[in-house]
């Protein structure tokens, strides 16, 4: 599970939030803090891995928040939940270290596709190992070499993910059948993730061609 620190000033948005943050799968809530020193305490006592943390405070700015959570020796990873959109702000944020910005107000959604980004990342980096190279550097930061298509509506990171991971698993080449065996999914969804993985150049599609009719797709890991 991957612990997350709520940090709002305002009570009832931190109810929200926490409440966002435990419908996703993966994720757990281990307490919620409304001030910027509470924060800071609440991080060293809970040791979460993720802090959604506000700007605005009532005691110190969050930015100064940010950076007192990623000098410490252990530091924790931080995403900015604010109403502060100013260029400023965004600039320091990414200064300091955050993993992603998310501007007020905003739809239960929107958090839910950042925190599903950010468990793929935390996932593979657990499995990579002790040392990467420059393509899989490459798709973590999803910067260089235009990056993978957005997917589509309607799909998710982590689900991908699992779609991705049973395919490269087979070591073969599998139907959109036997990929929703294997996940737990319908025919319908796991074909549609292995399209997409085919147009993100990680997998490929191969048709075979039986006696009669339309041949069967099969689709294949590339990485």
């Amino acid at each position: 599970m991957i612990r997350v620190l709520v940090v709002d000033d305002d009570f009832m948005v931190a109810r929200i939030h926490s409440g966002y943050v435990a419908r996703v799968p993966g994720f757990t809530v281990v307490h919620a803090a409304h001030t910027g020193r509470a924060a800071i305490a609440a991080a060293a006592e809970h040791q979460p891995d993720l802090v959604l943390l506000d700007i605005y405070l009532p005691d110190m700015s969050g930015l100064d928040v940010l950076m007192a959570l990623r000098s410490v020796s252990r530091p924790v990873d931080v995403l900015v939940i604010t109403a502060a959109h100013d260029v400023a702000t965004v600039r320091a944020a990414m200064r300091g270290g955050a993993v992603n910005y998310l501007i007020k107000p905003f739809a239960a959604g929107a958090l839910t596709e950042r925190l599903e980004q950010y468990a793929h990342v935390h996932r593979r980096l657990a499995t990579i190992g002790s040392e990467v190279r420059q393509d899989e550097v490459d798709r973590l930061f999803g910067t260089t070499r235009g990056g993978p298509p957005p997917l589509p509506k309607g799909l998710s990171v982590t689900t991908c993910a699992l779609v991705s991971d049973a395919l490269k698993e087979t070591g073969t080449d599998i139907s959109a059948a036997e990929a929703a065996l294997l996940t737990g999914l319908s025919r319908v969804s796991a074909r549609r993730y292995l399209e997409y993985l085919c147009a993100a150049g990680q997998a490929e599609l191969r048709p075979r061609y039986g006696t009669a009719g339309r041949p069967e797709h099969r689709y294949r890991w590339t990485g």
